[in-house]
């Protein structure tokens, strides 16, 4: 099955917020609403505005702010299903269960190793590229979209 960029974006924002501190389920669903939010920006879609992270953000990764969560300085919104928190985008919440439908299962068997590649790539950058959405997406993500999506293509089934 074919990896494109959403994929690849959601891996890496995924790994990104795990290295950051977000527990793995979490993590997950941080990593496939941010593809989702790319994925509607790119098709024009308008975001209202977003509350500012609040003050010290940069040296703390996540701060909450009600239903408004931050992870550096990008925000999502999150909700709660069965006592867990997820984060949602268009009123609905992405899941380790959506995760696993929409990105584990493009990788086939070689979803593990690809979790690790974006993990130890994500290693390779120092605490303030991650806490940044731009940088995160201008040194990380942009650079290496086309490649990982392709490598991953040709590893998985």
């Amino acid at each position: 099955m074919r990896v494109g960029r959403f994929q690849v974006m959601a891996l890496l924002q995924a790994a990104r917020a795990k290295e950051l501190g977000l527990p793995g389920g979490r993590a997950k669903s941080w990593g496939l609403n941010r593809a989702i939010f790319y994925a509607a920006a790119k098709r024009g879609f308008k975001q209202p505005i977003k509350p500012s992270p609040p003050s010290g953000v940069r040296k703390k990764p996540v701060a909450k702010a009600g239903k408004a969560y931050f992870l550096g300085d990008e925000m999502a919104y999150t909700a709660r299903k069965s006592n867990r928190l997820y984060f949602t985008i268009g009123g609905r919440l992405q899941t380790e269960a959506d995760f696993k439908r929409q990105i584990e299962v493009r990788f086939g068997s070689h979803f593990e190793d690809a979790w690790k590649e974006s993990i130890a790539i994500i290693q390779q950058y120092p605490k303030n590229v991650l806490l940044s959405q731009h940088r995160f997406y201008s040194e990380i993500y942009r650079p290496r979209r086309d490649e990982l999506a392709s490598k991953w293509t040709e590893s998985s089934p």
